[in-house]
């Protein structure tokens, strides 16, 4: 390992030679002249002796602050190292980040045949969790060393002289100036449909995107038909027809949109999936596109993934009340499974994923199993499916149990295999999240049952079970009191009538006021509803519940919801309705989502 400098020799290395004193005097010089050369001589001698003097007095004191940390290095029993002057290589100093370096006080200024070496002002818990990361990382000898500021700030500015590697983007990019122009010209679908007609191929692109970014929707889909390409937009659940192209101008489109997402141009008789990078100033959003051949050419369907849509606390998902209380309660558990049912597009992942966010903490392992990977979440290990590799839920699941997390996300449980790992990880120290296709909470323990799961296996595994779908928010400045057709009432009557005394709620049923869209206010844009908003049944493991599972009498969805009902759970129509009573949504969009 190469050794430091000692002070000494770095300031005889820096010390400037004295001025000459020779000069040559080739021209005649008048007396006067002679008088002001002397006085600035004098004043140069003047600076140059209080130069040097500044100069000894700064390395004096440098000196004696590096003797000051050798001293300190010695009682804490640290070896020292003056770093000013020493010959730091890139590769050294690249192996901790600056954010890092800069925030812990560390650097690491030596890298070579399995031997690291770091350097820090501050030894503390953070640096030792550091050394035995870069320990387990790059598989080598780490030593850490005491160094002074003075020796850290010299380190840490040839951060400065590091090479910075180009940005390669695989992508498309959007600026902020263009959604904003954007905005400005398109209030309507039929703006959007002229202006589709006036760009080029690669602008129809950007303009497809921006709107669907302005609009807020979660999928643009692009569909070949007969005799034109229809784009619509999926917002808030609901698909909207935004805008249609000439059939001659698909091959482009298509060709162009292959490109973005790096699928292969030449194949249109199989399915392939994408993925396009949409870089925004202050945002990065990905897309997952999905090409599939249908009878008159190939349909693009395009997934916005925003980071927003995952920042979400339980309490902005629309979860309350006794469900959030028990759903807090039961993932604060060291162990078990806690799972969530309901259609695509219902909720299932935002839900997932704003559980983990809530228990992502510096002292937790979280590990994540996905098909396909829609979010990056910070701090969490995740890893995705392949089927191609043999790479599947029950491979997957086994592996990852044995990078010691605690806890673990599955995102399906599809078959009796992944069911069973699932359940063994949930005994066995490990909290399980995951989903699973059924209609209700309820309906989750017979899909298990049917599976083949052992019933003295899944009942004391379930800590909680949660039933959701989405329903669309209303807009408050749009929505007016508007009384339901006395059918529809009857049937909101006859779900309110059997919510649950302990529930925690209490409704008159003979008194029931609902908000509708104002149809004065709704135009081919806006039809009264913004977002949307999670209608929730939280269903717990009870004693009771958990002995008629261990009983193996035929368990049907609505004896469970039956149980689950005088335990004081909500049903999602039920939680629906309060919400719809609340104003937040309306009674014909709960019962258009909740009502099979």
């Amino acid at each position: 390992m190469p050794h430091a400098p000692s002070i000494e020799d770095l300031l005889k290395k820096s010390k400037q030679a004295a001025p000459s004193d020779d000069t040559s005097d080739d021209t005649s010089v008048t007396p006067e002249a002679e008088k002001k050369e002397g006085a600035a001589e004098e004043i140069a001698s003047r600076n140059t002796t209080t130069g040097k003097l500044d100069a000894r007095m700064g390395a004096i004191k440098l000196r004696e602050k590096e003797k000051v940390t050798q001293e300190r290095a010695q009682k804490i029993g640290l070896p020292y190292i003056a770093l000013r002057g020493f010959p730091i290589a890139p590769e050294a100093l690249s192996l901790i980040p600056r954010d890092v370096a800069q925030t812990l006080h560390v650097v690491a200024f030596f890298s070579s045949g399995g031997e690291i070496r770091l350097a820090t002002t501050e030894p503390s818990k953070e640096i030792q969790r550091l050394k035995e990361d870069l320990a387990k990382g790059q598989h080598a000898h780490v030593e850490i060393y005491l160094i002074s500021d003075d020796s850290f700030n010299a380190a840490y500015t040839l951060y400065d002289k590091l090479p910075t590697p180009k940005e390669v983007i695989y992508g498309y990019r959007i600026d902020e100036a263009t959604l904003e122009k954007y905005k400005k010209e398109m209030s309507s679908y039929a703006d959007l449909q002229k202006k589709i007609g006036e760009v080029s191929t690669t602008d129809i692109i950007t303009l497809m995107i921006g709107s669907a970014l302005q609009a807020d929707a979660s999928d643009i889909h692009v569909e070949a038909e007969e005799n034109d390409v229809k784009i619509r937009f999926r917002i808030d659940g609901i698909l909207r027809g935004a805008a249609s192209l000439p059939k001659e101008a698909w091959k482009q489109i298509i060709s162009r949109l292959k490109l973005l997402a790096g699928v292969k141009l030449n194949i249109t008789n199989k399915p392939q999936d994408g993925r396009i990078t949409i870089y925004l100033t202050n945002e990065k959003i990905d897309i997952r596109a999905s090409f599939l051949p249908t009878a008159f050419g190939e349909s693009v369907v395009m997934r916005l993934l925003r980071p927003k849509a995952i920042a979400l606390a339980f309490e902005d998902l629309g979860i309350r009340g006794t469900a959030l209380e028990r759903l807090n309660r039961e993932i604060e558990k060291p162990n078990g499974m806690i799972v969530t049912t309901g259609p695509t597009g219902s909720g299932k992942t935002t839900t997932l994923y704003a559980t983990l966010k809530k228990l992502n903490t510096p002292g937790i392992k979280i590990i994540t199993l996905e098909d396909p990977i829609e979010y990056k979440l910070q701090g969490i290990n995740q890893s995705q499916i392949d089927h191609s590799k043999g790479y599947d839920f029950a491979n997957g699941l086994r592996s990852i149990l044995r990078q010691d997390p605690d806890i673990v996300m599955v995102g399906e449980i599809r078959d009796l295999e992944t069911a069973e790992i699932a359940i063994q990880a949930s005994m066995t120290g490990h909290l399980v999240l995951s989903t699973i296709h059924t209609n209700s909470a309820a309906g989750a323990i017979p899909r298990f049952l049917s599976m083949g799961v052992k019933p003295f296996l899944l009942a004391p595994a379930l800590n909680a079970i949660i039933g959701q779908r989405l329903v669309r928010r209303l807009k408050p400045e749009m929505a007016i009191k508007t009384p339901l057709a006395p059918e529809k009432l009857e049937e909101v009557k006859k779900i309110l009538g059997t919510l649950p005394p302990n529930s925690g709620y209490t409704v008159d049923i003979e008194q029931l006021e609902f908000m509708e869209p104002d149809p004065a206010k709704i135009t081919d844009t806006d039809d009264g509803y913004s977002g949307r908003v999670g209608i929730y049944e939280i269903f717990t493991m009870t004693p009771e519940i958990e002995q008629v599972i261990l009983s193996g009498a035929s368990l049907s969805e609505y004896k469970i919801q039956e149980l689950a009902m005088k335990e004081g759970m909500v049903t999602m129509a039920q939680d629906g309705l309060l919400k719809a009573l609340d104003g937040l949504t309306s009674a014909e969009e709960v019962l258009r989502v909740a009502i099979e």
